[in-house]
């Protein structure tokens, strides 16, 4: 399964965990923007909107549960799936993505041989 040259925003402020994801997307073939902070990926995904957005939820700034919101609340960008990107798995926080409206959520530290597949299926079903 390759990414056929989706774009996918990929949203981190840690280096290292940018890095391994980013080269695991290019690997498979999809096209990846990067930002760093909350604002910049509300930013980048109105200026070229993505396939998919991976939000990390811990940011500088404005969290990921805030641009997120703010990505939605934008008609251009309003439909693009939003996957929350996070270390913070437990029920409770499901439940705090779950509400906000994330299409669903990877854990971290990603799983290198899940996380191509994962992405796949974000991109797959859409929208939730």
């Amino acid at each position: 399964m390759s990414g056929d040259g989706k774009l996918v925003l990929l949203v981190e402020d840690n280096e290292k965990n940018m890095k391994l994801a980013r080269d695991i997307l290019r690997f498979k073939g999809y096209r990846v923007t990067e930002a760093t902070t909350g604002e910049d990926a509300v930013a980048s995904a109105a200026t070229e909107p993505p396939d998919l957005v991976l939000m990390d939820i811990q940011l500088p700034g404005i969290d990921g549960i805030e641009a997120f919101r703010r990505i939605r609340s934008d008609p251009k960008t309003a439909k693009i799936p939003v996957v929350a990107l996070t270390a913070s798995v437990m029920a409770g926080d499901r439940e705090r993505f779950d509400k906000a409206g994330f299409d669903g959520f990877i854990a971290k530290p990603i799983d290198v041989k899940q996380f191509p597949d994962q992405v796949a299926s974000y991109l797959t079903k859409g929208r939730a």
